[in-house]
């Protein structure tokens, strides 16, 4: 299963908070397919029935049914750039 840097759990957590969303809102990752290495990314109230929920120190992650496959031995980690944009990658676990 996926799982997030600390750096990434702050950055998840921040944008959450900060989309004004109710409780249960968090990050949906999904991709068009099961090897996909596009995803698409986007702050929803609540997952969809399908998704896989990756709760990390308060960070929630919503995982489609493709990206659950694609990122199963990942791990998302994040970047903020001095004019705060945000850069997410997807690296290979570590064992």
């Amino acid at each position: 299963m996926l799982t997030l840097t600390d750096t990434a759990t702050m950055v998840v957590k921040e944008i959450v908070d900060r989309s004004g969303g109710p409780d249960g809102t968090g990050l949906r990752i999904n991709a068009e397919d099961p090897a996909g290495t596009e995803f698409a990314v986007e702050i929803v109230p609540i997952p969809e029935e399908s998704d896989a929920i990756v709760e990390q120190a308060g960070a929630r992650v919503y995982l489609g049914e493709n990206a659950v496959i694609a990122l199963a031995d990942k791990t998302l980690d994040a970047s903020v750039s001095p004019d705060g944009s945000v850069a997410f990658d997807v690296v290979p676990q570590q064992a």
